[in-house]
């Protein structure tokens, strides 16, 4: 199988479980907007501009790995990886947003509970959307965050917890609607606090998915484990020694190395080209066979 073939086969699989979230998320957005007009929960009307937000990372994740999957060009030498870790960049600020808002607006409601207003009581209908928001968004996070973690797509496993992110406001959101449908007036204020619980959860999230992606476009170096692998893998090569000026970093899915080694000066060109294809070999076993490998051999001092 050609890495073409792969790169191919990588780009239809983000697709595919991309489209069907967004198709999801469309029909629980609209079901939700409607189960918030007609139940009159403000929470539920908040959970279905959630489901907005997912939607629209959805669009934005087609948009940016069908750029990303492009092979390199006169203008990109390096591919267009670079524009699925912008995609991650931008659906962790989304995230962000909502989660914010969440919380902005749950501690508002707490707010006016505390200075004697009363909540209204959502309906039935809402409580419903809820319950099958839970269940829907936690299935396509499943299935999302699989094929993310299979073709080491940030982009995808951004918008996997995206899609969870909208699972957990739907439990804080049933959470609320359920005890003031039940427990009567006096705790319609779960439905705020539960939100402003979850809200929390959402920033976390937001955060442990923005700083990756804004290293990564700051160029910061693989981790330490990656580079020791690297180091012991030129080390383990016959013939080959003195390992230094290793630079390494992520383009998208895929890693770029740039390192110096040492080997005997009377060592034949072809003996030399030899070993540094066997090196480059194992380690596109180890990272992928689109790794961006640059070597330079140096004589023994």
């Amino acid at each position: 199988m050609t890495s073409t073939t792969t790169e191919k086969q990588r780009e239809r699989q983000i697709f595919r479980v991309t489209l069907w979230g967004s198709v999801v998320n469309f029909l629980l957005l609209v079901f939700k907007f409607v189960a918030g007009i007609v139940g009159g929960s403000a929470a539920m009307i908040a959970d279905a501009v959630h489901s907005l937000s997912d939607f629209i990372t959805d669009v934005v994740v087609i948009l940016f790995v069908r750029i990303s999957g492009k092979p390199c060009d006169a203008g990109h030498d390096f591919g267009h990886g670079k524009y699925e870790t912008l995609a991650s960049a931008l659906i962790g600020l989304m995230l962000m947003a909502v989660g914010i808002g969440i919380l902005w607006s749950g501690a508002t409601q707490i707010v006016h509970v505390c200075q004697g207003h009363t909540l209204a009581q959502p309906g039935m209908i809402a409580l419903v959307a809820a319950l099958l928001s839970i269940v829907a968004k936690e299935l396509i996070y499943q299935w999302t965050a699989r094929v993310g973690r299979r073709v080491e797509s940030q982009a995808v496993i951004a918008n996997a917890w995206h899609h969870r992110s909208d699972a957990l406001s739907s439990i804080g959101t049933a959470v609320g609607i359920g005890g003031a449908i039940v427990l009567g007036p006096e705790w319609r204020v779960l439905d705020p606090i539960a939100a402003v619980v979850v809200s929390v959860f959402i920033i976390k999230v937001s955060v442990q998915l923005f700083v990756p992606s804004i290293q990564e476009l700051l160029e910061k170096s693989l981790p330490e484990a990656d580079e020791s692998f690297i180091i012991n893998t030129i080390l383990e090569q016959p013939g080959v020694s003195a390992p230094h000026n290793l630079r390494t970093r992520r383009i998208g899915s895929n890693r770029a190395i740039d390192v110096h080694f040492r080997m005997d000066g009377s060592t034949p060109l072809v003996e030399a080209h030899h070993a540094t294809r066997q090196i480059e070999a194992r380690l596109r076993a180890k990272f992928g066979p689109q790794t961006i490998i640059t070597t330079h051999v140096e004589p023994l001092k």
